[in-house]
């Protein structure tokens, strides 16, 4: 039987041409996520375009210390999806709420632990940071603005996977447009407008947060009411219920905190060099970032899609979508390669107009070029794993390559940032090597 192209039931087999279902999976996911490093485009434009580069370098340390305090627990994110995605492939409706509720349950717990203890891990992070006092103190006044969303973005977090978990990629679009938007409009208010620097950026991404909150509860009660099943409220109260939840979630906590302590120890190793190498290494970030994001998108969409083959026991399906994943994902890092040979001086001189961090940022461009090329197949397979919920390899993977990480960039120290670049690479290429790795493994001897 052929499936229609109207067809959406969760029990149909995905549709013989596979790249079009995927890309109708993807585009959302992928406008969404450009949407973040805009929004980073936009912050640093903003303060990049101030006097002096000490803002930039102040938004760029407080922007890394709450990737821990943040994305460290980005797994509320990707668990979910996978989850939400498997028990979506198995058609158990009670069991996708008691996974919202479960999330976000786990999600406000963590957010107002962060509120509490929030102010000694800001002073203790940035005090591990190299940079200057004046940096840092700026840093801290950014950071404890920013800490009043943690409630908020843990949340949105859970919303955010369970409805990409349900193959409901636009409405992950809708909520992303909207809070960038009013970030991004908010900054341009209070920086240009009202002459704040780095604190008003701060101030614009906690409003736009709980803005993202409100819509994407509203939107959760109106699927929740056209959902047939209930809620089991026991299955909430109950320890062992967690138990999934948690076991999928510590792998993926573990292997984020590893993602973005070699971010950290990049950042802070970077700043070793000086506030200019500093604010130019933070230009290239974003490069960095928006190429991520853009490939992001075929791999969450792997994540649901590989997600209900798993729960659907159907393996034809998850070997198309894998085919699917891989071809658009290789033409996407292609593309993003070529886009930063042609046009990455321009670029870098719309994001900054010192002439110090425009100087440096040029000459060290071309580590932007070769990394989508490397970075591709990292991001394509923790999609698959994400999906499967194979999340101890992803663990184990993130081990190895930090530790590889640190151990190389000792050897290539002397060459300044040139061997700090180098050595990022070769992390993103060892990541790449170890998942792909047990990515065969588990091809010959589980998933088939």
């Amino acid at each position: 039987m052929t499936d229609s192209p109207r067809q959406t039931d969760i029990s149909s087999p995905l549709p013989p041409r596979a790249d079009r279902h995927m890309w109708r999976l993807a585009w959302p996911i992928i406008l969404s996520n450009i949407s973040v490093p805009l929004l980073g485009l936009v912050d640093t434009a903003v303060v990049g375009h101030l006097e002096d580069a000490v803002y930039l370098g102040a938004v760029t340390l407080g922007a890394v210390l709450f990737s821990f305090l943040y994305w460290g627990f980005g797994f509320l994110r990707m668990g979910t999806t996978g989850m939400t995605a498997q028990a979506h492939g198995r058609e158990d409706h009670d069991g996708l709420r008691t996974l919202l509720g479960q999330g976000i349950g786990l999600a406000l717990a963590i957010g107002l632990v962060l509120i509490i203890a929030g102010s000694p891990l800001i002073t203790l992070g940035l005090s591990l940071m190299e940079a200057s006092e004046t940096t840092r103190a700026l840093a801290h006044d950014y950071a404890s603005i920013r800490l009043w969303s943690a409630p908020a973005v843990l949340i949105n977090y859970v919303i955010l996977g369970w409805f990409l978990g349900l193959g409901n990629s636009r409405v992950t679009l809708g909520i992303l447009v909207l809070t960038n938007g009013v970030n991004i409009l908010l900054d341009l208010a209070f920086v240009p407008g009202l002459g704040m620097t780095s604190d008003g950026v701060a101030l614009a991404s906690v409003i736009a947060d709980y803005c993202a909150l409100a819509t994407g509860l509203w939107l959760v009660a109106r699927q929740l009411r056209r959902m047939p099943g209930r809620s089991d409220r026991a299955a909430l109260l109950s320890l062992p219920a967690w138990g999934a939840l948690i076991r999928v979630n510590q792998h993926l906590f573990v292997r984020t905190l590893c993602l973005l302590g070699a971010t950290a120890y990049f950042t802070s190793q970077g700043a070793s060099f000086g506030d200019d190498v500093l604010a130019a290494n933070a230009v290239l970030l974003q490069f960095v970032m928006m190429t991520s994001y853009a490939l992001d998108g075929f791999a969450q969409a792997a994540e649901s899609e590989v997600g209900r083959a798993v729960g659907q026991n159907d393996w034809q399906r998850f070997t198309r979508s894998v085919g699917a994943a891989t071809r658009f994902s290789l033409i996407t890092a292609t593309a993003a390669s070529g886009l930063l040979w042609l046009c990455g001086p321009a670029l870098i001189h719309l994001l900054t107009d010192i002439p110090e961090v425009r100087a440096l940022a040029t000459v060290y461009l071309p580590w932007m070029v070769a990394m989508p090329l490397v970075a591709v197949w990292s991001y394509l397979l923790d999609g698959i794993f994400i999906g499967a919920t194979a999340t101890r390899e992803m663990r184990n993977t993130l081990v190895v390559s930090l530790l590889a990480f640190i151990g190389l960039w000792p050897l290539l120290e002397g060459f300044g940032n040139h061997g700090l670049w180098l050595a990022f690479l070769l992390f993103t290429s060892v990541r790449s090597a170890v998942l792909g790795g047990y990515y065969l493994h588990h091809r010959r001897h589980h998933w088939r």
